[in-house]
C-alpha cells in the first residue's frame, strides 16, 4: 500500500453523503455535489489516500462515487464507495481520500448542521475536458437536492 497526497482540488469533484442510520435518513439534507458549498466548505487544501501497488484497473480513466455525511464537527462519517467506473480498484483509494475531507460551515448553515452528499473522485482524466466530462459524469448519482 502507497500513501500518496492528493489535491483537493485536482481530485474531480462531486460530493454525495450516505445517512448515519433510519433516523438520521429522514432528518438529514441530501445536497448535491455543486449545492455543498452553499452548506459546507472544504477547509484541506490537500488529502492523503491509500493506493495499492497493484490492482484492477488503476492505470485506466475512471471514476468513483463516494457518499458520505458531513456531521456537525465537519468530519466524514459513513463514507462508502457508491459508484466505480471501470470496475476495479479504485473504490477503496476515492474512500480512502474522502475520509480525510474535513468541512467548515458556510454562513447560510451557522447551525453546522449534517448534510448527506457525494464527491466524485476523477483518476488518470484525459485533458480534453470533453472526455474528461464524459467520464465523470458516469459517476453522477441520482436523489440529491439540486435547488
Amino acid at each position: 500500500m502507497i500513501r500518496t497526497t492528493l489535491q483537493a482540488g485536482a481530485i474531480a469533484a462531486a460530493v454525495l453523503l450516505l445517512a448515519a442510520g433510519p433516523a438520521a435518513a429522514q432528518t438529514t439534507r441530501k445536497v448535491a455535489p455543486e449545492r455543498l458549498p452553499y452548506y459546507w466548505v472544504l477547509t484541506n487544501s490537500s488529502v492523503e489516500a491509500d493506493v495499492p501497488n497493484t490492482g484492477k484497473n488503476l492505470d485506466q480513466p475512471g471514476c468513483v462515487a463516494v457518499t458520505y455525511l458531513i456531521g456537525s464537527d465537519g468530519r466524514t462519517q459513513n463514507v462508502v464507495a457508491a459508484k466505480t467506473v471501470p470496475e476495479g480498484d479504485l473504490a477503496q483509494v476515492g474512500a480512502s481520500a474522502v475520509k480525510n475531507f474535513r468541512y467548515g460551515p458556510t454562513g447560510v448553515n451557522r447551525a453546522a448542521e449534517p448534510v448527506s452528499t457525494y464527491y466524485v473522485v476523477g483518476f488518470n482524466l484525459p485533458e480534453d475536458p470533453a472526455r474528461k466530462a464524459a467520464i465523470l459524469k458516469q459517476c453522477a448519482l441520482p436523489g440529491y437536492q439540486t435547488t
